[in-house]
């Protein structure tokens, strides 16, 4: 075909210029009736006469063969959004932009596994074989969409999306379009890559962005870290071979706080008269048997 625009993932305006019953056939430009591109009644959103022109995304059937089709893609190229995993293979997945088709996610466009139905951040482009491909390496785009948080203060409430993780915890574009981060201390659980959380904001950084917590208050929080060491302890016979000497991530994989809680916490109960520590260990108190 001689029209460059012509090509699969494109969006273009074409004149109907003959109709049987499978669809419209419409022109695309060659003077060759062979090369007209179907656009089926199934793709269609209203009945095409001969003559009219419409608005389509044209994309590939089974066979290989251009066709269109009226359901157009709400994204474009270069831009961004928040899309549904549609299917997930061991190359990549697909995600669905709004067309006809699913567009391909590449395995090295991917953050961490995904699967069907959940959400994530993407940005469309052309691969090297010219055709439409996302990928979630989305951080310089969602920069120059952020805007600053004025106005926001520590113990506010937002909601937003992770779209990036480093080794001390995870990025949020929020619904506001803030950068957020929420470090790992920070978090309940490990979360993924496309999923939506609720925060408070635990400091507003001089670039205008914010800090966030899943965690509750600092006095309701320590209630709870407290409540889970008297838990582990009653659960071992009132000892447990953990106490203030002990390595920062054995105290996150065992109690899923930080090591900074976890002393909070505990020197709570010990000025509470409820446990204290010896060589490394802590007791419920009035349960240390001497050796």
């Amino acid at each position: 075909m001689n029209d460059t625009r012509l090509k699969p993932g494109a969006v273009v305006t074409l004149k109907a210029v003959r109709v049987n019953e499978l669809g419209a056939f419409l022109d695309a430009g060659t003077g060759n009736t062979s090369d007209d591109i179907l656009l089926h009644k199934v793709q269609q959103k209203g009945s095409v006469a001969i003559g009219d022109e419409v608005t389509v995304y044209l994309y590939l059937d089974p066979h290989g063969r251009l066709t269109a089709s009226m359901r157009l893609p709400q994204m474009k190229e270069g831009q961004v959004a928040r899309v549904r995993v549609i299917n997930v293979t061991k190359d990549g997945a697909f995600v669905d932009i709004g067309a006809e088709r699913g567009v391909f996610m590449p395995f090295a466009g991917m953050r961490g596994s995904l699967r069907v139905g959940e959400q994530v951040w993407v940005k469309l482009y052309r691969d090297k074989s010219d055709r439409l491909a996302v990928t979630m390496e989305v951080e310089d785009e969602l920069r120059r969409a952020a805007k600053p948080a004025e106005g926001v203060k520590v113990g506010d409430i937002v909601t937003g999306s992770i779209y990036n993780y480093n080794e001390q915890g995870a990025f949020l574009f929020t619904t506001d379009r803030y950068i957020a981060f929420l470090h790992n201390d920070e978090m309940p659980t490990r979360l993924k890559v496309g999923e939506e959380l609720t925060a408070r904001v635990s400091f507003v950084r001089e670039d205008g962005r914010i800090n966030v917590s899943m965690r509750p208050v600092k006095e309701a929080a320590l209630d709870i870290d407290a409540d889970k060491i008297l838990a582990l302890l009653n659960s071992r016979g009132g000892k447990m071979p953990y106490s203030d000497d002990t390595a920062p991530e054995v105290i996150k994989d065992k109690f899923n706080i930080s090591k900074a809680a976890f002393k909070r916490a505990l020197g709570r109960l010990m000025r509470a008269g409820k446990v204290e520590q010896h060589d490394g260990w802590t007791y419920l108190c009035n349960t240390r048997q001497e050796d």
